[in-house]
């Protein structure tokens, strides 16, 4: 039975808890509100999938009379369940699929959900959960995808934390620390790994695994320090990375050139990157029939459950969402808001198929790589906030595809790129260089290319005048040594002359005095 996407309203009808036999029940994205009826969660005990998402749906999410046991596929997302969760699917031992995301829980994850041996995906975001990820999650290894993002969670991941047989983990905006485990870069076939906004502290662990599938490593947001290891460069599958906002430091490594989906290193025909995105299958909802003339897996891809992954990465001064075949394609590096200091390898220039790249608010000196004009497919490339020297290469003007260009706060000099894309720039792409010109930023490079003669000029004035200063305190000083001697010198010879001196001494002494009382009484 599907009766999705309509304006159905009130409560479910308690009375659907007769049909026995129902095994697919759609009602997602309706305005069904209020709570699941008692009859309902108990009389469908035949029921496989079960998608009450996005609705108004409210109550207790699992109460313990419910008697679904038979459940593969069970989405109450986009809801306003509350309070904790309980015991009421923990016989469910065929559930794959389990999605409660963007309602209000609260409470701990119950330690049952790991012992559901046949569960695959788990999506819990976007409540208020608290507490720590159960270590039964680790038991029957099965476990695919897990989101349990935007919570409350907290408490150091254990090295005992080895969910090897999943493809992704976000476990973002919650407040885990410590270091992070191993065992995460360990694992071949980890694809996604997003623990962006926690507090995970010490470096990026060094153990990586060379046969390691990982396309995606989110680690924004934490307090991370220490350099980049070479070892991500074995990352070769990658194909997002952001590592900003920590507290990096060192060199930016040259090896990421080994990294094939950031050059041109896939074979032709080669479509592995697209596989990745929904290692899960869909089963328990294909195969059922309605009658021998209507078969579900018919029925349009938006209109089935995909739990398809999404990314979000900062590109063009924004958060972006990724999903699906945009996705796939999307490629990205992000290493800003560090302490990374040294040039830039001229050989992050071969990244050609690099679409967002940003080296922002670091320490990082030296000049543009020229190299940088083979960055053929960059739409978004942040240099700002750095210690740049030298000119932007004219060869720039060959990105046909920049929408996003920024150098500002910089040491950088010179005519600015006017050419294609960078027409488009002003001077908010340019600001805090004062030896930049070009007609982008309305300044007259005549003048500033005049400037450095003047400036040499008038640095050889004030090294001159510098000069000059120290050679008269040197006189100075010998002069009034002189001076100083030759009268001492004098007065030891000449008594006439040395009671002058003193008698010169007493008068002053006396007018000093005179003047001083003088002042005091008439004050």
């Amino acid at each position: 039975m599907n009766m999705s996407e309509n304006s159905f309203e009130g409560n479910i009808p308690s009375s659907m808890g007769e049909i026995k036999t129902l095994n697919v029940l759609d009602l997602s994205g309706n305005k069904f509100s209020g709570e699941l009826p008692t009859q309902f969660l108990t009389g469908c005990f035949s029921l496989s999938l079960l998608s009450l998402s996005n609705n108004k749906l409210q109550g207790t999410i699992f109460p313990k009379y419910m008697n679904l046991t038979n459940l593969q596929w069970l989405l109450l997302d986009n809801n306003n369940f509350s309070g904790k969760i309980e015991d009421g699917l923990s016989e469910a031992k065929s559930l794959y699929f389990l999605d409660i995301s963007n309602n209000v829980l609260s409470g701990h994850i119950p330690d049952w959900i790991g012992n559901l041996s046949s569960l695959g995906v788990l999506l819990m975001s976007n409540n208020f959960l608290e507490g720590s990820i159960p270590v039964q999650l680790n038991k029957y290894g099965n476990l695919q995808m897990l989101d349990v993002s935007k919570n409350r969670l907290l408490g150091s991941m254990t090295s005992s934390f080895n969910l090897s047989s999943a493809y992704h983990l976000y476990l973002h905006n919650n407040q885990f620390n410590g270091k992070i485990p191993s065992t995460l870069l360990k694992s071949s076939q980890l694809i996604t790994l997003d623990l962006r906004y926690n507090n995970f502290s010490g470096s990026i662990p060094h153990w990586i695994n060379e046969s390691s599938s990982l396309r995606i490593l989110l680690l924004r947001g934490n307090n991370l320090e220490g350099h980049l290891p070479k070892q991500l460069c074995q990352l070769r599958e990658l194909s997002i990375m952001d590592l900003s906002y920590n507290k990096l430091n060192g060199s930016i490594p040259g090896c990421f050139i080994n990294i094939k989906l950031w050059t041109r290193q896939m074979q032709e025909g080669d479509d592995s990157q697209f596989y990745f995105w929904e290692p899960y299958t869909r089963r328990g909802y294909d195969s059922y029939y309605y009658n021998p003339t209507l078969q579900l897996d018919n029925m349009e891809a938006e209109d089935r459950p995909s739990g398809q992954q999404e990314i979000q990465f900062m590109t063009k001064y924004r958060y972006e969402a990724y999903r699906g075949t945009i996705l796939s394609s999307m490629t990205g590096l992000d290493l800003s808001c560090n302490e990374l200091t040294g040039d830039i390898p001229p050989e992050i220039g071969n990244l050609q198929e690099l679409r967002a790249l940003n080296f922002s608010h670091n320490f990082l000196s030296g000049s543009i790589p020229r190299g940088f004009s083979n960055l053929s497919m960059i739409e978004s490339l942040d240099l700002s906030h750095n210690k740049l020297s030298g000119q932007i290469p004219s060869q720039l003007n060959k990105l046909n595809f920049l929408s996003n260009f920024n150098v500002s706060n910089n040491n950088l000099s010179g005519p600015t790129p006017n050419a294609g894309q960078f027409a488009n720039f002003d001077e908010r792409n340019y600001g805090g260089n004062p030896g930049l010109c070009g007609p982008t930023i309305h300044k007259n490079c005549t003048n500033v290319l005049d400037s450095p003669t003047t400036g040499s000029s008038n640095k050889a004035e004030e090294d001159e005048s510098a000069l000059d200063m120290v050679s008269f305190y040197w006189s100075f000083a010998a002069s009034y040594v002189t001076f100083t001697l030759g009268l001492f010198a004098i007065l030891w010879i000449n008594s006439y002359w040395r009671r002058i001196w003193f008698y010169f001494v007493d008068t002053f002494i006396d007018l000093y005095f005179y003047w001083v009382w003088k002042y005091v009484l008439c004050r």
